[in-house]
């Protein structure tokens, strides 16, 4: 479903950012991922919760972008550097290191055979892998555990994910700072990841809506 703006307008301006969105995906809480305007690499990541009908802040870190900016998800490219807009699920969790102590989500353990999948021509496109499958080539895959400290800790983030449409994009993350501007993930320091794992409840059903703070671009919810 497309949506034709991030926020709300009219006399919610003044709420939470969650209380302005058009969708914030049904559950009780929420990851914003917010930046100053398309061109940008860096905003601010904010999480959410619902609590008898009002949302509450629960911590906030800077955040960083895709080299490129940010771009509507639903008519990304692969391999442009930006991050996708939208609002999108949150499947599972992995880490090269353990899930920090109070980690309620499900949580994979990178191994030197984890890889990620991103070969257009592979039936495992945009997939955790492992080992490697013959139909998709190393140079086209992640191999995970290279990523050190930027994959200590990440949630997968439900991008092109449930059916993928190859060329659109694959291995969209919210993990750790590397040393700059993400290919199109969202990323934020360490001590702030770790937080939201301890936070995030899957039985909350939590979301990650991504945009800038105007709403100038369209938003995808998968």
């Amino acid at each position: 479903m497309i949506v034709t703006a991030l926020l709300q307008q009219g006399p919610y301006w003044c709420a939470p950012l969650p209380a302005r969105l058009t969708d914030t995906g049904g559950g009780s809480q929420l990851i914003t991922a917010v930046a100053p305007g398309p061109g940008s690499t860096t905003g601010r990541v904010t999480w959410w919760d619902r609590r008898a009908g009002r949302w509450y802040e629960a911590g906030s870190a800077e955040a960083r972008f895709g080299a490129n900016g940010l771009t509507e998800g639903a008519t990304r490219t692969q391999g442009t550097n930006t991050t996708p807009t939208g609002l999108y699920d949150l499947p599972y969790a992995f880490g090269v290191q353990r899930a920090p102590v109070g980690t309620d989500y499900r949580y994979r353990r990178v191994t030197d055979r984890s890889w990620w999948c991103q070969d257009n021509a592979s039936d495992h496109y945009n997939r955790w892998v492992e080992p490697l499958p013959a139909d998709c080539a190393p140079g086209e895959a992640e191999h995970l555990v290279t990523y050190g400290t930027q994959y200590a800790h990440a949630l997968v983030i439900g991008f092109n994910y449930e059916r993928p449409v190859h060329g659109r994009g694959a291995g969209i993350f919210l993990h750790v700072n590397g040393k700059g501007a993400t290919a199109g993930c969202v990323s934020v320091p360490e001590r702030a990841m770790r937080a939201i794992l301890r936070w995030a409840d899957p039985r909350r059903r939590p979301h990650i809506a991504i945009g800038t703070q105007e709403g100038q671009l369209a938003v995808t919810r998968y």
